[in-house]
């Protein structure tokens, strides 16, 4: 691998003082390094009380670990729990935590913290509130030992084991949670060297890990708001991997083999163009469904994305197992959207499209403004900064007509069933669907139930489903594995070797 390239290659007008904050004199020069380019970036450390997903990218089985993960094809796999065990009526699961199992610092990872860090997801008012939410079917959390951990469920619950794979299931050191928005306090392979804002985050391998050493030294993330200037520093030579291709169009550079490999897979990133439900015109279904009558979904794919992806038509990836393929539940037809609006008196209907920053979205929101023009719908689209002025103008505040965003956390379509969630979707058929299917012990009426609901969603048109982003990595060849499938928020470091390690 590359020695200290990281030094040389942030290209960005802070370099100066960036590389000054990385020093960290405790540390030996490093022998093994890792770079990987990504373009959302990080605003905080801490996934339990920030909804970005650039933090579980970097963080989420790196840094911070979970009783139970997901490996690369979705399984939920032992992770701090060795093995676990759930009572007949689903509402009680039984952890066996590793022995051996630390945090980074040596400290005991014990019943106590496991306890302690599911509390904090329930207590904590600074906690997310998507993390709360699953987390508020726990009844109790005791402690049988200091290596068994008991948790009751108020009501059995398909979805919170699942759950327990991403963020609302890290486990935090109790004994250094008072700064987590800086300062990690995890378990993992690696802990944090650095971050500098809006530039890279630096990971370091952690000499006391207590399961398989990290395979390199060094692992940095470095952001790039520009998706060419990530895929130059590539071609430069200035990265190992970049993790997910922002601009697809340029695939074609990547073609020599002796140079580059491409793992192409899925991800759980449904982009959405979101409604905001709640308000006029959106709560007639009749305009719903003329936006998505009137988007050409494959057309706007080929363009913004060159085809890259796949029609969903609902919030469900091929990964789970109640996909079905929805896409053709509003085939493009513009005079079948005519009609309905005619029909709503929504004839001369003005909509603000706030997207954020992202290029996908960017790219997706004039080609959508260009085709709702064509039935007679006035798109004004602005562009709001990601992640903190998007966060928080249009999931926290709610101050938006339409916006487009890729919602990458697994299993997401239950957020739909939250009415105070950004969409404000509220209908109780669905909440209904999801409920019964997150509570029943048969899991074949658990799919079905699900399946059930994905149509609702969809038939609903309680937004326009676009398509799913692909997992496509680029890679030096040496580089190995890398899952083709993104089926977590993480860019899960655990897996991933050199020939040259």
């Amino acid at each position: 691998m590359r020695r200290n390239r990281w030094l040389i290659g942030l290209l960005l007008a802070t370099a100066t003082f960036a590389l000054a904050g990385c020093t960290n004199p405790g540390v030996t020069a490093p022998s093994h390094q890792l770079s990987i380019g990504a373009t959302a970036v990080p605003d905080s450390m801490d996934p339990t009380t920030n909804s970005n997903a650039a933090i579980p990218q970097a963080l989420l089985y790196n840094v911070y670990e979970t009783l139970v993960k997901l490996d690369g094809d979705g399984n939920i796999r032992p992770l701090l729990a060795q093995e676990w065990t759930i009572s007949n009526d689903g509402l009680t699961y039984t952890f066996n935590l590793q022995p051996s199992a630390t945090f980074s610092n040596g400290d005991k990872l014990d019943s106590d913290a496991v306890i302690k860090s599911i509390q904090r997801i329930q207590q904590d008012a600074s906690v997310t509130a998507v993390n709360k939410a699953e987390m508020s079917v726990v009844s109790s959390v005791t402690a049988v030992d200091d290596n068994t951990v008991k948790v009751v469920l108020s009501k059995p619950s398909n979805t919170w084991l699942y759950s327990m794979t991403g963020s609302a299931g890290i486990i935090i050191d109790p004994a250094h949670s008072d700064d987590l928005s800086n300062t990690p306090a995890g378990s993992g392979p690696y802990e944090l060297r650095s971050w500098v804002k809006g530039a890279s985050v630096q990971l370091q391998k952690a000499p006391k890990y207590w399961g398989t050493p990290a395979r390199f030294d060094i692992v940095t993330f470095r952001y790039f708001s520009d998706p060419n200037a990530m895929n130059t520093a590539m071609l430069s030579g200035d990265l190992d991997i970049v993790s997910n291709l922002a601009a697809p169009q340029a695939l074609s550079q990547f073609a020599d083999t002796s140079k580059y490999q491409t793992i192409i897979g899925t991800t759980n990133g449904e982009i959405v163009l979101g409604f905001n439900d709640s308000k006029a015109p959106f709560t007639d279904i009749r305009v719903r469904q003329a936006i998505n009558y009137a988007i050409d979904r494959k057309a706007l794919m080929d363009s913004v994305w060159a085809g890259q992806g796949m029609l969903i038509g609902s919030m469900v990836p091929p990964t789970d197992p109640w996909y079905e393929d929805l896409s053709q539940t509003y085939p493009f037809d513009p005079e079948k959207a005519k009609e309905l609006l005619a029909e709503a008196g929504a004839t001369d209907l003005t909509i603000n499209l706030q997207v954020p920053t992202l290029p996908y979205a960017t790219g997706a929101a004039q080609f959508i403004a260009s085709q709702l023009k064509d039935v007679g719908i006035t798109v004004n689209v602005s562009q709001l900064q990601f992640p903190d002025v998007w966060i928080n103008q249009v999931m926290k505040q709610g101050d938006y007509d339409m916006t487009i965003i890729a919602h990458v956390e697994p299993r997401d379509i239950v957020k739909w069933a939250d009415p105070t969630y950004y969409w404000h979707y509220n209908n109780t058929d669905f909440q209904n669907l999801i409920s019964q299917a997150d509570q029943t012990l048969d899991q074949t009426q658990y799919i079905d139930l699900m399946k059930q609901a994905a149509k609702t969603l969809a038939t609903d048109a309680a937004g326009d489903f676009l398509w799913l982003l692909p997992s496509v990595i680029i890679a030096t060849p040496d580089i190995s594995g890398i899952p083709a499938n993104a089926v977590t928020e993480s860019f899960d470091l655990t897996t991933i070797a050199s020939k040259s390690g």
